[in-house]
């Protein structure tokens, strides 16, 4: 697919609502994983850098899926984000960290969904584009809500010990979409349960 702006990032997640962050131990699980999320009809999914083969694995997505929307995550030195954008056709579309980055957010070419967890470096990386709160299980919802108060059009996906069941509250306290890893492909009624909160 072609490449990507924030703005046009921000509006792919809004509408997927779950990100889904694929940890899986090799590149074949991974893949398995993608595998399962285009059935269930997700159009983005989040590699991460800790998947053996990744870089392997983002070259297959690329060109299984060429229409997916692919990011790596967990992407915390400059030559990551490098060899991110570097792999396949057009390489990642975006790129997440769990922290802030500065190294790697100067040298990014593709948008960043910067990682933070106190109020001072989610606003930060708000103030650029989009923020990765992490981990979000630990403030809560509020810790959220307490950021949008601040800036209310802030963009955040909050990610970290949250379950599909609980994404529906995260999503109406403001979150742009959320962020699920473990147990999001065991849920029974995954493809039903993607929808925004009215």
């Amino acid at each position: 697919m072609s490449s990507l702006d924030v703005d046009d990032l921000a509006e792919r997640l809004r509408s997927a609502t779950v990100l889904p962050v694929l940890r899986a131990p090799d590149r074949a699980a991974a893949l398995e994983q993608v595998q399962r999320c285009v059935a269930a009809g997700l159009p983005i999914v989040e590699l991460t850098t800790t998947t053996e083969g990744w870089e392997q694995a983002v070259r297959e997505v690329r060109a299984s899926w060429p229409a997916l929307v692919l990011g790596v995550g967990t992407v915390l030195e400059p030559a990551q984000a490098q060899a991110a954008a570097a792999a396949g056709a057009a390489g990642a579309a975006f790129l997440v960290s769990p922290c802030p980055v500065p190294a790697v957010r100067a040298q990014a070419a593709v948008p960043l969904i910067e990682g933070g967890f106190t109020p001072g470096e989610l606003l930060d990386a708000t103030s650029r584009g989009i923020a990765k709160l992490f981990p979000a299980h630990v403030g809560g919802p509020q810790l959220l809500r307490s950021v949008l108060a601040v800036r209310p059009a802030a963009r955040i996906v909050p990610t970290g010990g949250i379950s599909l069941d609980a994404a529906p509250v995260w999503l109406a306290a403001g979150a742009l979409a959320v962020g699920i890893g473990a147990g999001l492909l065991d849920h029974p009624d995954l493809a039903g349960r993607l929808s925004r909160p009215a």
